[in-house]
């Protein structure tokens, strides 16, 4: 399957260090080689980059990983292809606008039979993924409940939440999704966490041989959580998410949703 890789974070920052590490899963440290692409959003703007090549080889890849591009919100994806043949248009993360913000998505998993069971009204996807058509049925859905969006934006959460529960019923269900001010996460299978904040102390990738200090990196008010499916470096305490859990971080924080 494939991978995921996102960020929040309280003031704006460059998650060079972790993709350094995610990239090499794209084809070197692990089998993640049918493209890859990420997403960083700037204000409500949102600066996409995507290849269908392996990302341990892609010269994109190696212009992000030497470009420190500040960000709060940040969506990663590396694929391995099960549905929809590689190429640019089936390449994770998707991005749509609704209510005049930009969504994006990247998902790892299978959902079989959703083409044929659930019918799309209002958004269509461009490529032929599973994963597309269910972001576009996820859209579908929050517009019909909520054509301009609700005043608490705890409904849109707990809604998100909801569909994220039906989508599942079909396969795995691991997804990140970000409307520009909250990052969502659904867990079907494997996800996993950190948050990073002061004190601040060293790190180490797993997949290659980096290490970084973030207390000569950060301010002491900084607060940064990274998601990914599998952990990324190898001398800090990742928490997992189990299956059904779906999270929201706002500000390199988890919120709790009731």
């Amino acid at each position: 399957m494939c991978e995921l890789l996102g960020m929040s974070s309280n003031t704006p920052a460059d998650i060079c260090f972790s993709f350094s590490g995610l990239m090499q899963r794209g084809g070197k440290t692990g089998p993640h080689k049918d493209g890859w692409g990420i997403a960083f959003y700037e204000g409500r703007g949102c600066r996409t980059f995507h290849d269908p090549f392996p990302s341990a080889d892609s010269e994109i890849a190696k212009l992000v990983k030497n470009y420190p591009i500040k960000s709060r919100n940040v969506i990663c994806h590396i694929r391995k292809a099960n549905s929809g043949k590689v190429c640019l248009e089936n390449t994770h993360p998707f991005v749509r606008e609704l209510w005049g913000r930009n969504w994006c998505y990247a998902h790892n998993g299978q959902l079989r039979g959703i083409k044929k069971k659930l019918k799309l009204a209002h958004f269509e996807p461009v490529g032929t993924t599973d994963s597309e058509y269910a972001f576009c049925w996820l859209l579908d859905q929050i517009y019909s409940k909520y054509p301009k969006p609700p005043k608490q934006d705890g409904k849109i959460a707990l809604l998100i939440k909801e569909l994220c529960h039906s989508l599942s019923q079909f396969g795995v269900f691991n997804i990140l999704m970000c409307d520009s001010k909250y990052l969502y996460a659904h867990c079907s299978t494997k996800l996993a966490w950190v948050t990073r904040k002061a004190p601040f102390g060293k790190a180490k990738l797993v997949d290659e041989d980096l290490s970084i200090d973030f207390c000569h990196r950060m301010s002491p008010d900084d607060v940064i959580t990274v998601l990914a499916t599998e952990p990324l470096t190898a001398n800090e305490t990742w928490q997992r998410a189990q299956k059904g859990d779906f999270l929201v971080f706002k500000d390199g924080l988890q919120l709790s949703i009731k």
